[in-house]
Formats: structure tokens, C-alpha cells, sequence
């Protein structure tokens, strides 16, 4: 049989991107609330526009903390100092509108339905219930050492050197604002190669695309990054800011919007995902937690060489502890009869809100950082979901 063949795309953007820049204000306002009041919580968007920073949600908290300082240096840490450069920290104008939690959801976390029915055990972790409704996907392959699928982890790795080029000077005209593509070919389900990257970047005026821009990239940005393994530069198609120019960027050119960028977030569309965003969520919000814990199961059932693909599903009620539903699937690709899995997940993992929270220490002001570059994939103490400390048990539980 001919070998199946196919490319596959993701994106990433930089941090200078008005929807991450979103993301992050948001995050940067829970950790500074987090940090003071571990039991907070917090549910804050973040609206960006020429001039202009939105602030609003649904906050109780025990503590106090000047919003408006605390956009005001995320924006300018981001690289936003001058109103040329699409936006500018100092002179913009900040408006914060916000409420207490509602007590009708407050009162489902706090005393789950397991606990105000007489269903709950002495457990205190059926006490706390979830922050809402809904389902949250967990990914994980054997296509990087990170477990994550190669076009979102070279993506990502591209948009984070392009941050990391401008602001160590190395191209100094260059400005915050930025998206990195790569597209890959696909044989038999493996990536073999990078056929086209592109990178948008933001830059000062009168700096010529193809004689000074494209160049630049390709030796301080992508071959630092892209394996030649995986490239051959006379068939790769490389396009560098493809419309020309691009001059006016940030909030100025585009509005950002906190939890826009929730493919970028996770898995660059190589896995289907949930229905809400992270940023700007304390832990007990399962959007944002659940997420985590789908991906730690995933993770750990790659990792324990039970698949070389694993998609995990968890669902759950707003006020419910126990999640209404968990499902994975392997493409496959499982070494073991899934029912095994699944059964080997509902023995082995603990999900339940309260559960998560404990096991990945959520309460701590951790978040500001996973808004850039992807929540998951990365090799940092605080992503304590990125652990495998559960693939040994499980391959000793399905007799690997």
C-alpha cells in the first residue's frame, strides 16, 4: 500500500500580539490577586483597542490590587513604550469594570452537589465543586521529546526567538507584534519535513522586506531553531510579511481579545479542543484546570508506551465534583485494548477539581508566564501538569 502523505499546519504569535498581550494583562492580574488570596476568584477579560485597555469580569477576592499599574507594566514589559509602536504603556487609557463572582456559581464550588446531596464520602475533595460546565481535551504523541505534536512546538519555538532577537537587540528594528506558521509533511502519520514557514513580523519603517527582513530571519530566527534534519532551503517555501510591510501593529492595527488564541494555546489544531479559553481563570474554572489534568493523562499514557497517540476528553457539571464523563482515544496507535485505558485512567487519575488542584499546586501565581507560547509542552518546574510521574504505574498496571 502507498504511504499515506500529507501536510499538516499550526501557528503560534508573539507576545506582542494583541490577543496574547490580552491574555497576558489577564494573567498578570490573577497571579498579583493569587499571590495575596490563594482562594480568590477570578475571571477577567482583557479588551485592547488604539489607545486603549478594557478591564472587566467577575472577581472576589479578599485582597486588593491596582489594576491599572498592573496593565500598565505588562503592556511596556511586552516591548509597548511608544504610541509608534502600536501602543504605549504610559499614555494609554485603562478602564476596569468588575464584579463579585456570582453567589449562584460561588455557592456550587464551595459545597459541591456530592456533598449537598449526602452522596459525598468524607473525601474533602468532593466538597469542591467544578466552576462550570463543559469539556476538556488532553493531547499527547511521540513526535517531539515534549510529547507534542512538531508543527506547534516549531511554531511556537520560532515566535518565541523572534521575541527573543528583539529584544536582546539583536535586530534592533524590529517591534512587538508577530506571528510565526510552519507546515509540515506528513508520512504515515510522522512528520518528515518542513515545507513552508512564515513569519509576520512587526517592524520599524523603511526596512526592506527582501533584501533585509527575510535574510535576517532566516539566520538569526529560523536555523537557530529548525533542525536540518527537517529542512532543505532551495524546496522550502520560506515568506517573510508576505502583504509587503508591516509598520502598524499591536492594538493599533488589530483589537486583542483575552482567549482568542486557544488553538495556539494547545495543540495547534492537531487535537480537537474544549470550549473555553485558560487566561485569566483561577484553578477552580475547569476550562482551565480540567485542561491541564486532560493533558497530564495524556501525556503519562504516551509516555507509558500505551499509545503513540492519545486524545483524552473529560466533561464535566457546573457544581459536580466527579466529572460526568472521560474519554480517550488512541488512533490505533494503543498498544493495549482501550477499554484497558480507559479503565487504567479512571483507576489511576484522581480528576476532580479539588483533586487537580491539589496534585498541580494551582494556587500559586504561576499563570502570567503559561499565556505565551503554548500552556503545554514546556520544560518549566511550574508546568507541574508536564510531569510523567504516573507512566511507570501505569505501565506496571497494564503489564508492559
Amino acid at each position: 500500500m502507498r504511504k499515506r502523505s500529507y501536510f499538516f499546519t499550526s501557528e503560534s504569535v508573539t507576545e506582542g500580539h494583541p490577543d496574547k498581550l490580552a491574555d497576558q494583562i489577564s494573567d498578570a492580574i490573577l497571579d498579583s490577586i493569587i499571590a495575596k488570596d490563594p482562594m480568590a476568584r477570578v475571571a477577567c477579560e482583557t479588551f485592547l483597542t488604539t489607545g486603549l485597555a478594557v478591564i472587566g469580569g467577575e472577581i472576589t477576592t479578599k485582597t486588593y490590587v491596582e489594576i491599572p499599574g498592573i496593565v500598565r507594566k505588562t503592556i511596556k514589559e511586552v516591548g509597548y513604550t511608544r504610541a509608534k509602536y502600536g501602543f504605549d504603556g504610559d499614555t494609554c487609557g485603562v478602564i476596569v469594570s468588575i464584579d463579585p463572582q456570582s453567589p449562584d456559581i460561588a455557592q456550587g464550588v464551595a459545597c459541591a452537589y456530592e456533598e449537598r446531596t449526602g452522596e459525598s464520602s468524607e473525601d474533602e475533595m468532593d466538597k469542591i465543586g467544578a466552576g462550570d460546565q463543559g469539556m476538556m481535551v488532553g493531547y499527547a504523541c511521540t513526535e517531539t521529546s515534549e510529547l507534542m505534536p512538531m508543527p506547534i512546538m516549531f511554531a511556537h519555538k520560532l515566535a518565541h526567538r523572534l521575541a527573543e532577537v528583539r529584544k536582546s537587540k539583536i535586530l534592533t528594528y524590529l517591534r512587538p507584534d508577530g506571528k510565526t506558521q510552519v507546515t509540515m509533511e506528513y508520512e504515515d502519520h510522522k512528520p518528515v519535513a518542513v515545507k513552508t514557514i512564515i513569519i509576520s513580523s512587526q517592524h520599524k519603517g523603511e526596512v526592506d522586506v527582501d533584501t533585509i527582513l527575510k535574510p535576517d530571519l532566516i539566520e538569526h530566527v529560523i536555523k537557530p531553531i529548525i533542525p536540518e534534519d527537517y529542512i532543505d532551503y532551495d524546496k522550502a517555501n520560506i515568506l517573510v510579511n508576505p502583504t509587503g510591510k508591516f509598520e502598524k501593529g499591536g492594538p493599533s492595527a488589530d483589537t486583542g481579545l483575552t482567549g482568542r488564541k486557544i488553538i495556539v494555546d494547545t495543540y495547534g489544531g492537531a487535537a480537537r479542543t474544549g470550549g473555553g479559553c485558560f487566561s485569566g481563570k483561577d484553578p477552580t474554572k475547569v476550562d482551565r484546570s480540567a485542561h491541564y489534568a486532560a493533558r497530564h493523562v495524556a501525556k503519562n499514557v504516551v509516555a507509558a508506551g500505551l499509545a503513540d497517540r492519545c486524545e483524552v476528553q473529560l466533561a464535566y457539571a457546573i457544581g459536580v465534583a466527579h466529572p460526568v464523563s472521560i474519554m480517550a482515544e488512541c488512533f490505533g496507535t494503543e498498544k493495549i485494548d482501550p477499554n484497558k485505558i480507559e479503565d487504567l485512567i479512571n483507576g489511576c487519575f484522581d480528576l476532580r477539581p479539588g483533586a487537580i488542584i491539589k496534585k498541580f499546586d494551582l494556587r500559586r501565581p504561576i499563570y502570567k508566564k503559561t499565556a505565551c507560547y503554548g500552556h503545554f509542552g514546556r520544560n518549566d518546574k511550574d508546568f507541574t501538569w508536564e510531569k510523567t510521574d504516573m507512566a511507570e504505574i501505569l505501565r506496571k498496571e497494564a503489564r508492559l
